[in-house]
């Protein structure tokens, strides 16, 4: 079987498997959000922290809650960093720096995930287990409650009222996360992948460029429960320095495809979760046919560039194999690649900065969208659903109408809080980007020299901002510069833009549904989808084209 049509069939099993899913998964989230009845072990939960979770909270409280949990869990996470050294489990493993700490505290409660050190030789059981794949489960649940609460603000009608964000965090994490992410460890450990808590094993016999000697240390780890649910809920922090390239984490073809499938399994089963909650499944479906659009034709992109065969090398490997893993091939790398930035996930199954040119810039691309084709667990939807209040206005100046979407009026206040959403992290992207450029320590971890350098740089804060966690890799990026200026941009990038989410929620929960009549525009027609993709990819690429003709434009151009 030829390379190319193994990516094929890869991409068309993938497909069928997400369609089969998708009205089953979205309709239970949509119960597990809409239920007014708690377990037992949710009413020890709220006990124990002192929430009541039956008040209902206008858009403020949520925030002051998002807040609270999420500087709680930054705090927590960086502490236990801090006091790895003296901790039990940890491996012999010295405490974290300061920088580092902070970096990654900040990192995994943003949901990013992004990692300037390696795993297996920085992090013991102890912060591994109680501290990042903690945080995988509950930021995943934060993005969840706060999708969740705008389209509770689209289908409210004059209360101001978006739920209750202890129950909608409470609920995502025990009766979604949880078990979903325990039926993945149990297929990924059948496949191959491993699970246990054994220590450092010194394994000998390795080839040195001359013979065979010398030694590597290699330690286990509670690696497939961790790496479920860092696909599940698009976290993307690896156990290992090689992410999801490590043998330990993905061994096979079958689990590579198996976590693109955990990657976008609840992004895409949103839209069915909010078509359900608006009482409109249609639009919905719109929603899904937008995001599926521009993944699908991402992904036909990455494959195309990575398959192109210019030079006698790349004929003879059948595609740009450099930085790729064999056991994968050039198909399963570009769907998992796209997959993972078109996503906040940001794991790696390659080596992005070994991608060709255009293939780099196409992985960039999927950020600077603002990851919502169909983006992190929660923050795609609600990234989609500001863009598709965007598309309305813009239709609205175009046929001089009050724009109107879901029966709710898109006024001022409305369009002011969309704004500054898609404003923010092109600003804090290209901003830090030109700072590392232009003042004089940072440009001295770039490795590579030229367009390919200006990429990295561009690539790193990118991934930052976006949530996304997945590096070109060729960039020193653990110094204190790099620490400090991704660790603001993962917090700026993460909870301004929940900021103006919630407000919107709150003001839409306020207005009095408008009925539709002769002239109102039908957003759950194929016409509004295809307004959508165009709004999306006409915004970023006004605001990032300048920045990508100096990397990954130039270098695709001149290869």
């Amino acid at each position: 079987m030829g390379s190319v049509l193994a990516g094929v069939l890869q991409l068309v099993a993938l497909v069928g498997a997400l369609a089969l899913v998708h009205v089953p998964v979205g309709g239970y989230m949509a119960r597990v959000y809409s239920s007014t009845r708690h377990l037992r072990v949710e009413k020890w939960i709220y006990r124990g922290i002192g929430a009541d979770p039956d008040a209902p909270m206008r858009w403020p409280a949520y925030l002051r809650g998002v807040l609270a949990f999420s500087a709680v869990g930054v705090l927590f996470l960086y502490l236990l960093q801090r006091l790895q050294g003296v901790l039990p489990g940890s491996l012999r493993f010295s405490s974290v720096g300061p920088a580092q700490s902070f970096n990654t505290a900040v990192s995994f409660v943003t949901n990013t995930n992004w990692q300037s050190y390696y795993g297996e030789q920085t992090m013991g059981h102890v912060v591994q287990t109680a501290g990042l794949a903690v945080q995988n489960f509950v930021s995943a649940a934060v993005g969840m409650a706060v999708a969740v609460a705008l389209v509770r603000g689209f289908a409210g009608s004059r209360t101001g009222e978006l739920g209750n964000f202890w129950t909608d965090l409470v609920r995502g994490t025990l009766r979604i996360l949880v078990p979903m992410a325990a039926v993945a460890a149990v297929v990924l450990v059948a496949r191959g992948v491993i699970q246990n808590f054994s220590g450092i094993h010194e394994v000998g016999q390795f080839f040195d460029g001359h013979g065979t000697g010398g030694s590597r240390q290699w330690n286990g780890g509670a690696v497939a429960s961790q790496e479920a649910i860092k696909e599940l809920g698009t976290n993307g922090g690896g156990y290992f320095n090689a992410n999801s390239a490590h043998p330990f984490e993905n061994p096979t073809p079958f689990t590579n495809l198996f976590e693109v499938f955990l990657i976008l399994l609840i992004p895409f089963s949103l839209t069915r979760t909010f078509g359900v909650m608006v009482g409109s499944v249609r639009q919905g479906y719109a929603i899904l046919a937008t995001m599926v659009t521009v993944w699908l034709g991402f992904t036909a992109l990455m494959m195309w560039t990575e398959f192109a065969h210019h030079g006698p090398a790349l004929q003879a490997a059948g595609g740009a194999l450099e930085g790729k893993e064999t056991r994968f091939g050039v198909g399963g790398s570009s769907i998992f690649a796209v997959a993972t930035t078109l996503t906040s996930t940001g794991a790696v199954d390659s080596f992005h900065s070994s991608f060709t040119g255009l293939g780099g810039g196409i992985a960039m691309l999927g950020m600077m969208l603002g990851e919502i084709a169909p983006g992190g667990t929660g923050s795609g939807l609600y990234g989609m659903l500001i863009m598709a209040v965007i598309a309305v206005f813009i239709a609205g100046l175009m046929v001089g109408r009050t724009p109107e979407y879901l029966g709710k009026k898109i006024g001022t206040r409305e369009m002011k809080l969309a704004a500054c959403y898609i404003l923010v992290t092109p600003a804090l992207v290209l901003v830090l980007t030109a700072a590392s450029m232009a003042l004089p320590t940072p440009p001295h971890s770039v490795l590579n020299p030229g367009a390919h350098g200006f990429s990295e740089v561009l690539y790193a804060f990118t991934s930052a901002a976006n949530n996304n966690g997945s590096a070109f890799a060729g960039l020193n990026a653990n110094t204190d510069w790099f620490n400090t200026t991704t660790g603001l941009a993962m917090l700026l990038g993460r909870f301004l833009p929940m900021v103006f989410v919630l407000a919107l929620a709150g003001s839409l929960a306020g207005q009095r549904p408008v009925p539709a009549t002769a002239g109102t525009l039908r957003t759950e027609k194929p016409l509004f989808a295809g307004l959508l993709v165009g709004a999306v990819l006409i915004i970023t690429g006004l605001t990032y084209f300048p920045a990508l003709a100096l990397g990954p434009l130039a270098e695709g151009l001149a290869s």
